[in-house]
Formats: structure tokens, sequence, C-alpha cells
């Protein structure tokens, strides 16, 4: 698995090295991955892309073989403004020898995506394009929380508890969460390869990874959405074109108008579509990704 790709280990912060993989040629893209997940959510799709892109994935700070630093107050340290910074400067180390420049195509899933919505707010000159895996912005998630949305995305409302309780539920039952709550979704655990299954339970069974998740949404329930609901306020859009899409067969496809949500905090154009999936498209559905990458990076 990613065998012609080459792992790095960046210092980001004092405390803080981000590990990942990169390789290929061409213009640079980075994949950004989800909860509970790590960069090898992109093993159907990296070496596809690697034929003509210069492929850059990471582990999320907090997330696999990357830092788990502290939170700090208010989960500082886990807001998306923090992560979209670690995203940056590693971009910014490996695009720093090459002749493509500092700008650079993203493409996410799920918590990464939000990583990447404050990526394209807080830093709109580096970001070319932009496609999202079924999410849509976090504060119309919040704001907009219906029965359907809680049951379908209990843990948001979970993880964000206060530690150590969901702390403590996780990290001794790991196995019943890869087994429950990854495998009770649409596709069930037959959308994942065993190595990858073995990357997310080792996330969830490791204690300083799982506070670190819920670290990261805590912060997502508190700091992102004051800066959100500032953004809001101060006009502050994702300034490049976006594309979304969403699975079919996922919550947020049920509970929310998708290309609306986007529209409203995006100053560019957007559109996307449902993908015949679940939640977790680049296991899913890798070809659907393939497929809007090379015709919407360009």
């Amino acid at each position: 698995m990613f065998n012609q790709f080459t792992p790095f280990d960046i210092p980001v912060e004092q405390d803080v090295t981000i590990h990942g993989i990169h390789g290929g040629s061409g213009p640079p893209l980075l994949l950004l991955h989800g909860f509970p997940q790590t960069h090898h959510i992109w093993h159907r799709v990296a070496d596809e892309l690697a034929k003509n892109y210069y492929i850059v994935a990471i582990d999320l700070r907090g997330y696999g073989h990357s830092s788990k630093p502290d939170g700090g107050e208010g989960h500082v340290r886990y807001g998306k403004k923090a992560m979209a910074r670690d995203a940056v400067q590693v971009m910014d180390a490996l695009l720093a020898n090459r002749s493509e420049g500092n700008q650079f195509y993203i493409c996410a899933h799920d918590r990464g995506a939000r990583v990447a919505h404050r990526l394209c707010v807080d830093y709109p000159s580096r970001v070319k394009r932009c496609i999202l895996l079924d999410i849509c912005p976090t504060l119309a998630m919040y704001s907009q929380t219906t029965e359907a949305f809680a049951r379908g995305y209990f843990h948001w409302f979970f993880l964000i508890q206060a530690a150590p309780l969901p702390e403590c539920s996780i990290a001794t039952n790991h196995r019943a969460w890869v087994d429950m709550f990854m495998g009770g979704r649409h596709a069930g655990l037959k959308a994942f390869a065993p190595e990858c299954l073995a990357a997310y339970e080792a996330n969830l069974a490791d204690e300083r990874t799982v506070h670190a998740m819920c670290e990261d949404y805590r912060a997502a329930a508190t700091l992102d959405m004051r800066e959100a609901e500032a953004d809001v306020v101060e006009g502050r859009k994702v300034q490049c074109p976006l594309r979304v899409l969403w699975g079919a067969h996922s919550t947020v496809a049920k509970c929310f108008d998708v290309l609306a949500e986007w529209r409203k905090v995006s100053s560019a154009s957007v559109d996307g579509r449902a993908v015949d999936s679940g939640h977790y498209i680049p296991e899913e559905a890798p070809g659907e990704v393939i497929a809007n990458v090379l015709e919407f990076f360009f």
C-alpha cells in the first residue's frame, strides 16, 4: 500500500510533527482524511492520481502517526484554524524547491474537509480549487440539527462531552466502535481494506489519539463555531471554486440541501452531486473521486 510514495514527518510547531506521504508528478494535490481514520483512506485513489498530480496525504494532528499535543485552553490546538495551518506549513516545506509555485488543490473528506474549509477561508491565495466529500459546513450542521441528524451523527454530541467520558468509552471498546460505528454505516466493513481497518482500529485503541479526536470535535462545537459565525458577520467566504460530492446513502444527503449550504459560505462557483455511496466515499466509490479530480482540477 502506497509503495510509490515516500513517507515524511514535518515539524510545524515545537511539539507537533505532521506525518504523511508524498509522490507523483504534476500540480500539487493535498488529500485530507476524516474521523476516525488516517491518510490510508486514499489508498484506492492515490496511485491513479499520482500519474497526473504531485500527491501529499497527511495524518491530521491528533490522528495516525502525527503528534497528539495537549488541546490547550478552549481546545484551541485542535481548532480547524490550527489544523489548517499545519497543512499549509507542510505544503510550504514540500513545495519550497518545486517549480509549480505555492498554490495547490485540495480533496478532503469528513473532518479533513472541515480543515479544508478553514484553509480556503484563511489562505485564499493558496488554494486553486477544492473538492469536499460528504459534509456541509459545521455551522449549518449544528445550527440545523434535527432528530434525524442527531440519530445519524450521534457521535458529534457524544465526543464533545467533557473528558474523560467519551475517551473511556472508546478506548476500552475500540473494536465495538470499528464494528458498530464504522461497520454500521451503508457499506459495512467490506468497504475497508484490512490494512486500513488495522490503522483505524489503532487510532481508536490509543488513549492519546482518542483524546485528540475528542478535542477535534470539542473544538468544532465551540471555537470553530464562533469563528464560522464571525466569518458570516465579517463576510469571509471561500474564494476558490468548490465541488461537493456526498453519498446518496449518507446522513448528509438525508438532512441538508448540500449545495445551497455551501453556496452560502462561498463567493466562487459551487457545484456537485450525490454519488452512489455511503459516507466513506474515497473507499466506497474511488472511481468517482478519481473522475472528479481529473475533471475539476485543471
